[in-house]
C-alpha cells in the first residue's frame, strides 16, 4: 500500500465515522418521534378513542358479513396488512382498492359487511365512491383518520381519530409516524377481536398450515407414532423379552404399563447402562424402570414438545390420554416436520 492510498483510506474512514454518527442519530430520532406518536395513541385509547374503539369491536363481532378494508397509497398498504391479519385471526376480511371499487369491485361489498377506511387527511378523493356506496346501502363505515371533521369522518359510523403527531420525515411529507400509528391501531383491532372471540392456537393452525409457522402450530397428534409401533411391556415382564420389544420398536426406550394399561415408568438406554450386569436379563422391567416419566398429550403443540425434549435431555416422549399411552414422539420426528 502506497502512502497516498493509505492517506486516502484514512480520509474514507474519517468520512465514514462522521456519516455513521449522522445515520445513527437519524435512526434514533425516527424511533423517538414514532414512539411519541404511539404514546399519544395509547393515551387517546384511554380517553377520546375509548368509546368508538369498543363500539367498532362490538360492531365487527356482531356483523354477519366480512370486514372490507380500503385505502390508497401508504394508507392502502397498511389496510392490506390489516385485512390479512384479520383474516388469519378469525375475522373474515379482504382489501378492496378504491380505484377498483369504482370499476366494479363495489359489488364485493354487501349490506352485512363492515368497511374500515384508512385516510390520514380524510379527504382522499378516490374513496368518494365507497363513501357514497356505504351511505346508499347502509353499510357501516369505520374511519381511521386524523380528522373527524373530514369528508371521511363525517360519513363514518364511528371515527378512530389518530393524534396529529409529528412525522419522522424531516420535511413532514413522507408518511412515517402516521403510518406507524395506523398500523398499530389496526393491530389493536385485530387482537381485540381475536381475544373477544376466544381465538386459540388450534384455531390459528387452521389458517396457517404452511411454512415455519405452520410447522410450529402442528400438534403432537399430527406427528406421533401409535398402535403397534408403541414400545410397551408390563412391569412384570422379564428383561430378556422386554429387550426384544425395545429393540424391535427402535425408539431407544420402553414404556412400562400396569394392569390398567396406564403408563407407570420408562426404560431408556441410560437405564440399561446403569443396570448392566450378568443379572440384567433375569430381572423384571418394573425393577429397573424410571417411574413417572415425562409425557405430553395429543393436543400439545409440537414446538412445545420439542422444547420439553430438549430441556430434559431426552430423545422420546410418550403421548398419553388419561394416563394411558396412545403414542410416542421422537425428536427426529419433530425436527423432520420442520418444528423449531
Amino acid at each position: 500500500m502506497t502512502p497516498q492510498s493509505a492517506a486516502s483510506r484514512r480520509q474514507d474512514d474519517q468520512a465514514l465515522a462522521v456519516n455513521k454518527d449522522e445515520i445513527l442519530n437519524s435512526a434514533s430520532e425516527t424511533l423517538s418521534l414514532e414512539s411519541a406518536g404511539l404514546a399519544m395513541l395509547a393515551e387517546m385509547l384511554k380517553t377520546t378513542m375509548a368509546d368508538p374503539f369498543t363500539r367498532t369491536v362490538d360492531l365487527v363481532r356482531s356483523s354477519n358479513g366480512r370486514v372490507i378494508v380500503t385505502g390508497i397509497g401508504k394508507s392502502g398498504h397498511i389496510g392490506q396488512k390489516l385485512a390479512a391479519t384479520l383474516a388469519s385471526t378469525g375475522t373474515p376480511s379482504f382489501f378492496v382498492h378504491p380505484s377498483e371499487a369504482s370499476h366494479g369491485d363495489l359489488g364485493m361489498i354487501t349490506g352485512d359487511d363492515v368497511i374500515i377506511a384508512f385516510s390520514w387527511s380524510g379527504e382522499t378523493v378516490e374513496l368518494s365512491n365507497i363513501l357514497n356506496y356505504s351511505a346508499r346501502f347502509k353499510v357501516p363505515l369505520i374511519a381511521v383518520t386524523s380528522r373527524d371533521d373530514s369528508a371521511l369522518g363525517k360519513a363514518a359510523t364511528y371515527v378512530l381519530q389518530l393524534p396529529r403527531a409529528q412525522e419522522a420525515c424531516p420535511h413532514g411529507l413522507a408518511p412515517t409516524t402516521s403510518t406507524t400509528m395506523q398500523l398499530a391501531i389496526g393491530d389493536c383491532l385485530a387482537i381485540a377481536l381475536l381475544n373477544s372471540r376466544g381465538f386459540t392456537e388450534q384455531d390459528f393452525k387452521v389458517f396457517h398450515p404452511g411454512g415455519q409457522l405452520g410447522a410450529n402450530l402442528r400438534f403432537v397428534s399430527d406427528i406421533m407414532h401409535g398402535g403397534d409401533r408403541l414400545p410397551l411391556v408390563s412391569g412384570d415382564e422379564m428383561m430378556s423379552s422386554a429387550l426384544v420389544t425395545m429393540t424391535e420398536k427402535s425408539f431407544g426406550c420402553l414404556g412400562i404399563v400396569d394392569a390398567e394399561e396406564k403408563l407407570i415408568g420408562i426404560i431408556t438406554d441410560g437405564d440399561l447402562r446403569r443396570h448392566m450386569g450378568e443379572d440384567l436379563l433375569n430381572v423384571t422391567a418394573g425393577a429397573i424402570m424410571t417411574p413417572k416419566p415425562k409425557t405430553v398429550t395429543p393436543d400439545t403443540l409440537a414446538s412445545s414438545a420439542l422444547e420439553q425434549i430438549n430441556s430434559s435431555n431426552i430423545t422420546s416422549m410418550f403421548v398419553v390420554e388419561n394416563d394411558r399411552p396412545v403414542g410416542i414422539v421422537h425428536i427426529h420426528d419433530l425436527l423432520r416436520s420442520g418444528v423449531a
